[in-house]
């Protein structure tokens, strides 16, 4: 499914401690534009994810606690996906 970069874009920002709205027009403008849209599909989906399993363990004490470190993870890998901080040369991943 092809989403706009509007739809792509349309996350709460306010959750992004280093959002920066430059850099991710950038990214979508520049030759990792393809992988940078990739990254936010994969990023939005993450975040369904999340919201998925929130509902899902709401209730379950034991299960809740649980979740609420693997939504946390999610959310983290999503924020960074949408921060351009895994696209190539990023200083976010360093060498490999």
């Amino acid at each position: 499914m092809q989403h706009s970069d509007a739809e792509l874009l349309a996350f709460d920002k306010s959750a992004h401690e280093d959002w920066d709205e430059e850099r991710a027009q950038e990214a979508l403008n520049s030759e990792d534009g393809k992988l940078y849209r990739n990254h936010l599909h994969i990023a939005m989906h993450l975040s369904q994810w999340a919201e998925r399993e929130t509902e899902r363990t709401k209730g379950d004490d034991t299960d809740e606690l649980r979740t609420t470190g693997f939504v946390h993870a999610l959310e983290e890998v999503a924020a960074h996906l949408r921060q351009a901080d895994y696209l190539p040369g990023s200083d976010f991943l360093g060498p490999v």
